[in-house]
């Protein structure tokens, strides 16, 4: 087997076939639980002795709280690492290779705050950080390792500290955005520097360490052969939040038609004043269910307790499904502390409430409806990325303490919904892109019905184009790798198959003038890309970005592709400092290195390879004297063109009486190769 440029990749000696069992066959044809998959953490390598040196000079720790001192297990950490208090790296500090930013007992000193207070506060605060890291450009080849404790389950385990939970969606958003410029690694109780320098010298974004053993997340195809306890939806109250929504909507029609439900409690902000609530009660209603639709938020516990008082005793509460949520996106280095509590208060807020609320009341389902922005990083949603890991790893903490609960990950709906529909198109092909394919609303439901057999507590749902997925080599979100092969070996065969001359040397073979069509022509083409034009040649080089239709999230694709295309670290701030494709390919001719070389260099390279094929050419003819003839005189027509442009001295100008040399004319065959042997 054989990559485009020749160059050989795999070798099969022999190929055995073996029979298909039936039961194989019938569990393929179940395509029920096709686009259910669980969160696999996948075993990378080990930590280094516990009694070996860490390797620490170059490290720095930061301190975004103020706080006089910082946990003794977070400062064992980098032990010698200088400290800078604040969110970040002082302008006269010595610029680090890692920066350090622990979030553990991060969540504010008010020990009356609740904990979804707690869990907002650790994303602001590390926020901040990220927003100060990213407007740094000393820090442009530097890496900040945010690191949490029990933030995370890894597995079937307990998240110990659900405050830190929302990090993990909020970093990831930011690693998408920003690639190779965060880690994110959650150790646990008894882990310190050397397990730290390891997980951090395996090169994996993300990774938990659990034992001495280096866990990184992927996910695996759910298997929804479990003996886990179904929903019992046609019992008591089942309770919905976000129920007027589109999504909570289709819920509940869902619960009455296909499950039998019969006293449902919706619940949503506006209650019956919302658009389609009426209807939607009515509906419900003529197919037999006994429907209450209240206005409730479900952020405001007092709120929650009078809706949940309001339930009869004879039909107790026996389901919990929260939809609930709301979007204002924004990339991780421009968003807010306002957008950030706007998100995710409908997540965190409204689930612990249900959690706290109903934890006594012998439940049979719990879900939390959650995104998988918050497994793979969406770029532009760190605030919403961050609201979902907390579902998650709620989710992940009610089953370590034998409560129900499943977190549905859900990818891009097909139906609009308050959240989907204000994506144009340019999001649309981004999220193609990514692989998500868009899901129908028959698809949905009968994902949402196949989850509770998998047994697991955070499935990400959706259907998957493994081709797009594919082709995003090395782009492909870690996560994502198990799922669709050796990305990174595949991302080096298009490579080698492709051009290998890196920009730089490109165009030190050119003009000036050449230079700045070729970098211009380079802009367009990554301009036409993000934007989702088939021709580059209708992106007009002098028109603003702005115009073009650029927001700052196509702002931060188009800066990773230009990364990439000519190895520099550009800033976030790239088209705003440089408005226009014209505008800015000047100032990637300005960044790159470019080191002038002869013109000769490309000619001379060339001869090389027409010399190898003359010899080739040569022995092939034999004793075929035509073809040799043919060879020799357009060997004598190209040696007088050099001679004529060169001049008998060397340079420019025409040719004059030789002094030395062969007379190419009345050379013969042998004389003109033997020249051509003298040349090389």
């Amino acid at each position: 087997i054989m990559d485009g440029s020749g160059a050989p990749v795999a070798a099969a000696d022999s190929l055995l076939l073996r029979p298909l069992s039936k039961e194989a066959l019938r569990r393929a044809a179940n395509t029920a639980g096709d686009g259910l998959f669980r969160v696999a953490w996948t075993e990378v390598g080990a930590v280094s002795a516990v009694n070996a040196p860490t390797e620490t000079s170059g490290w720095a720790v930061l301190d975004p709280e103020l706080d006089p001192v910082l946990d003794s297990a977070d400062v064992d950490l980098a032990p010698g690492a200088p400290r800078h208090a604040g969110p970040a790296v002082p302008a006269d500090a010595t610029v680090p290779r890692i920066v350090l930013l622990p979030t553990a007992g991060r969540g504010g000193g008010d020990e009356t705050a609740t904990l979804p207070e707690r869990a907002r506060a650790v994303v602001r605060r590390t926020l901040r950080s990220v927003r100060a890291w990213l407007a740094d450009e000393r820090l442009a080849e530097s890496n900040l390792v945010v690191v949490t404790r029990g933030g995370v389950a890894a597995g079937a385990e307990d998240v110990t500290d659900l405050a830190q939970a929302g990090v993990w969606g909020l970093i990831r958003s930011a690693q998408t955005e920003n690639p190779g410029r965060f880690t994110l690694v959650d150790l646990g109780p008894d882990d310190g520097a050397e397990a730290l320098a390891s997980a951090i010298a395996s090169g994996e974004p993300q990774v938990a360490v659990r034992g001495g053993t280096l866990l990184a997340p992927r996910l695996a195809r759910a298997d929804s052969g479990t003996d886990a306890p179904a929903p019992r939806w046609d019992q008591g109250t089942v309770l919905v939040t976000g129920a007027t929504g589109t999504l909570g909507s289709v819920l509940a029609r869902h619960l009455v038609t296909e499950h039998g439900a019969r006293r449902l409690l919706l619940l949503s902000r506006r209650g019956m004043d919302a658009p389609g609530a009426a209807e939607l009660h009515s509906e419900l209603g003529a197919l037999g269910a006994d429907v209450t639709v209240a206005a409730c938020d479900v952020t405001d516990r007092q709120s929650l307790v009078w809706a949940l008082d309001a339930i009869p005793d004879e039909h107790p509460l026996t389901a919990v499904v929260h939809t609930a949520g709301v979007l204002d996106d924004g990339v991780a280095g421009r968003l807010t502390d306002e957008q950030v509590d706007k998100v995710m208060r409908p997540k965190t807020d409204a689930a612990w409430h249900l959690h706290e609320l109903t934890r006594d009341m012998g439940l049979t389902a719990f879900v939390l409806y959650s995104s998988v922005a918050g497994l793979i990083g969406t770029a532009g949603q760190a605030n919403y990325a961050a609201g979902n890991t907390f579902l998650d790893a709620l989710a992940a903490h009610r089953r370590a303490h034998g409560l129900p609960a499943v977190s549905l990950g859900w990818g891009l709906w097909a139906e609009s919904s308050a959240i989907s529909g204000d994506l144009g198109g340019t999001d649309l092909r981004r999220l193609a892109k990514a692989g998500l394919l868009p899901l129908s609303t028959e698809d949905g439901m009968a994902l949402f019905d196949s989850a509770p057999a998998t047994g697991e507590a955070v499935l990400a749902v959706s259907r998957l184009d493994t081709a797009a997925m594919r082709a995003r080599g090395a782009e492909l979100p870690s996560i994502l790798r198990s799922l669709v092969g050796p990305v990174r070996q595949r991302a080096a065969i298009a490579e080698r198959a492709g051009d290998e001359v890196p920009l730089a040397k490109r165009l030190a073979g050119l003009g000036p003038v050449e230079r700045k069509r070729t970098l211009t022509d380079l802009v367009r083409g990554r301009v036409a890309t993000v934007l989702g034009h088939s021709d580059p040649s209708g992106v007009e080089p002098d028109r603003a970005f702005q115009e073009l239709g650029f927001d700052s999230l196509t702002a931060v694709e188009l800066r990773n592709q230009l990364n990439r295309a000519t190895g520099l670290r550009l800033p976030t701030t790239l088209i705003f400092d440089h408005p226009s494709p014209q505008a800015l390919a000047a100032h990637l001719l300005g960044e790159l290195v470019v080191e002038d070389v002869s013109p000769a260099e490309p000619v001379l390279a060339s001869l090389a390879g027409v010399e190898s094929a003359i010899e080739s050419a040569i022995e092939a003819a034999g004793p075929d004297t035509e073809a040799r003839d043919r060879i020799a005189g357009r060997l004598r027509e190209l040696l007088k063109a050099a001679e004529a442009a060169t001049g008998p001295t060397g340079s420019a100008g025409p040719a004059g009486p030789a002094d030395s040399g062969p007379d190419l004319d009345t050379a013969s065959d042998e004389e003109l190769f033997a020249l051509v042997d003298e040349l090389d």
